[in-house]
This record gives structure tokens, sequence and C-alpha cells, in this order.
């Protein structure tokens, strides 16, 4: 269920009907997601934020064309991606870059300062070790492991196979596992 006991489904079909609020539900149940998505693949909060708007204002003008049975947020992840892709493409970026720090990453504050030290030297070497990755890679990993897609939904979202996606992501785990077997003898 949506905010207010309304389903996204029912909040679509007022939106559809110009009730703005019900839109203004719609984004604030998807706003932090698709921000968070925007911000791993942009890797700064101006363009996160860009990315973030360009989806919801898509949103706003294809209103009648998404199907009210189907979840948005998909959708939503397939507009962001692009933005952030074309976002970069305009400042002649040659690849997407990383995470900032993500509260599924923070390290147990029950954690002595040796551990947390070394949670944070392990972040700080994920992020860099993602910057690394092909884009593709980088983008089918993301979607499926920090914003739990299916990988169906993946592909439908970078407009690949399923077959292709497995593939990427499992390259990308790959060269992480060797990343971080170069930096820390093994994976932790």
């Amino acid at each position: 269920m949506a905010q207010n006991g309304r389903s996204e489904p029912e909040l679509l079909v007022a939106a559809r009907q110009g009730n703005l609020d019900a839109f203004e539900r719609l984004v604030t149940l998807h706003e932090r997601r698709i921000y968070g998505l925007a911000l791993r693949i942009a890797g700064n909060r101006e363009d996160a934020k860009d990315a973030m708007q360009e989806a919801f204002l898509r949103l706003h003008r294809r209103l009648g064309q998404i199907d009210s049975d189907a979840a948005i947020g998909p959708w939503l992840c397939a507009v962001v991606v692009n933005a952030c892709r074309d976002i970069g493409r305009t400042r002649r970026r040659a690849r997407l870059v990383a995470i900032e720090g993500g509260a599924d990453s923070r390290p147990d504050p029950a954690a002595g300062p040796e551990q947390m030290a070394a949670a944070h030297e392990r972040e700080r070497h994920l992020q860099e070790a993602l910057r690394r990755l092909p884009e593709t890679e980088r983008a089918a990993l993301l979607l499926r492991e920090m914003e739990g897609l299916s990988t169906r939904d993946v592909a439908g979202v970078l407009g690949s196979s399923e077959t292709t996606v497995r593939s990427q992501i499992s390259r990308a785990r790959l060269r992480l596992r060797t990343l971080f077997a170069e930096r820390f003898g093994g994976v932790r």
C-alpha cells in the first residue's frame, strides 16, 4: 500500500485525473529510491537531482501511457538511468561514477574505532572499484543488488536481454572480487 492507504495504482489513476496530491504522493513514494540510484550512477548531488527531476517530469508527462497495474518503480529506474547517461554525455564524461556512502554500508555503531576504520576503508575501496567497472556492468550490478530489481526488470531498464544482464552482473562481481582480493588479500 502507498501512503494514506491508497495503493500505487489508485494514486496513478487519481494523478491521471488531475489530482496533484496523488501525483505528489507518487513522487514521495519513489523519490528517495530514485535519488539514491541517480546519486550512485551520476556520482554527485547536482546531477542526481537533475536526473531525478527529469524522471518525475517524464512520469508526469506520460501518466496516461503507464499501465496502472504495473509498478512504476522499474520504469522510473529506466528513466533515471537514461537521464544520468544523457547528463554524462552532455558533460563529456567517459564513464559514470560510483556511489557516495549509503545507509546500507555504514559500519555497526557498536564497533570499535579499528573496526569502523576498517569498514570505512572497505567502503572507500568498494566505491573506487565500482568506478573502475564498465558503465553497463556497474549499472546492471547496482540495479540488481542495490535497487533489488529482478533480472528481467534490469534487462528492461537497460534495454538488454536477461542473459546479457546475468553475464554483466557476473563479470562485475568477478572484477570486484579480483579488485578486493588485490587490495585486501581476499573478499571479506
